[in-house]
């Protein structure tokens, strides 16, 4: 498998899983198996009335997907490595000015406005308040937000989970903290790991344990148990449900939202319950991203999580095409495009840091003579 089919299948995977799990997004699995039995393709909206016109289902993305688009779009604007300022200098006005295909309405609009509250705080803090980047993530609802997008820095850091991690704290501190910002680190170390031709689940699981901190490790380390007990996610989903249950602050809210308080010992449930759902699946992409969908409550989120990292996994090949077709008619974003175009700046920012890595060993007396110091 080449590099470049795991960049595609990363962002195309995301996309399907995100597309799939949103109809079920805040319901139980109860309420999913009583409408649809169980969702294995792309199933029609919970509910769309006069009161709710949003079109979330037959294969439409979410913000989830459209703000990873983004964030490849920051990317290839820059054509560097990212930190907490890009989010102000780059995807902000991004975010406000360019003009966006937004499936669930059918219609191309600045993606400002459909973003959830905790996401438009990126305009609020980074713009109206013009407050330090890297403090911009203070004091916003702690949540999946950051986390749902963060892909892009861990293809960027393909191979290596510490640096992908360190990336994704950096970029993440302007929109998130807490729990929320541990878990953007956590997830793109996660795409790094597997954006590697012979990796496997355990990388990806391995590259968690290792760099995972406070609550957000120890919600991982729980829902792994979990996933160890199960050789089927189906028995596995209401057990990993009451065991994430302890990582969130103030529970499960009445609107089916968790309740956003900072917290050393919390944990947002996205995360662990994706990783523990590609555990129970071995990281096969179609298992993985049915299983995130039917798990419920955040579901698009989860399956986005585990669309991108099984996605990297197995690559594009791997991903069924009546699925990928649907992702690009209804959504209009080529997700496999921009999969090339990051390989290709992939490719160059890393022939780059070897050349500058080798360049200062060289100065130190550790491998030679001096190389030309890279632009």
């Amino acid at each position: 498998m080449r590099l470049i089919d795991q960049f595609r299948g990363a962002l195309l995977g995301g996309a399907i899983g995100d597309a799939l799990g949103v109809p079920a997004e805040k319901r139980t699995p109860e309420e999913i198996r009583a409408r649809w039995g169980e969702i294995r393709d792309f199933v029609e909206p919970w509910d769309r009335t006069g009161t709710n016109p949003r079109y979330r289902g037959d294969g439409n993305i979410t913000d989830d997907s459209l703000m990873m688009a983004m964030l490849c779009r920051v990317y290839l604007t820059k054509r560097e490595h990212l930190d907490a300022y890009d989010a102000a200098e780059h995807l902000v006005p991004l975010l406000l000015e360019a003009s966006t295909f937004v499936p669930e309405y059918g219609r191309a609009m600045p993606l400002i406005e459909r973003l959830f509250y905790p996401e438009k705080y990126l305009y609020l803090r980074l713009k109206l308040a013009q407050v330090e980047p890297r403090e911009g993530g203070l004091g916003n609802m702690v949540n999946c937000g950051a986390a749902m997008y963060v892909a892009p820095i861990g293809l960027m850091n393909a191979g290596n989970p510490r640096a992908a991690y360190a990336e994704a704290i950096d970029f993440a501190a302007a929109h998130q903290w807490s729990y929320g910002r541990e878990a953007a680190g956590v997830f793109a170390a996660c795409v790094a790991a597997a954006a590697v031709p012979d990796a496997d689940i355990d990388d990806a699981l391995a590259a968690a344990l290792t760099l995972a901190r406070d609550g957000t490790r120890s919600a991982i380390v729980r829902a792994l148990d979990v996933a160890h007990a199960h050789e089927n996610w189906r028995s596995a989903v209401q057990p990993l449900q009451a065991a994430l249950l302890d990582y969130m602050p103030g529970g499960w809210t009445a609107d089916r939202r968790p309740s956003g308080l900072p917290s050393r010992t919390g944990a947002i449930e996205e995360l662990p319950a994706a990783l523990a759902l590609l555990s129970i699946t071995r990281g096969q992409f179609t298992e993985s991203v049915i299983s995130a969908a039917n798990y419920g409550h955040d579901a698009d989120s989860i399956a986005i999580m585990a669309g991108c990292i099984a996605g990297a996994l197995n690559g594009a090949d791997a991903l069924p095409l009546a699925w990928v077709d649907t992702i690009r008619r209804r959504n209009q974003i080529d997700f496999a495009g921009l999969g090339d175009e990051l390989h290709t700046l992939f490719v160059t920012l890393a022939e780059r840091d070897d050349a500058a890595h080798r360049h200062r060993l060289a100065r130190l007396g550790l491998a030679g003579e001096p190389v030309e110091q890279p632009a």
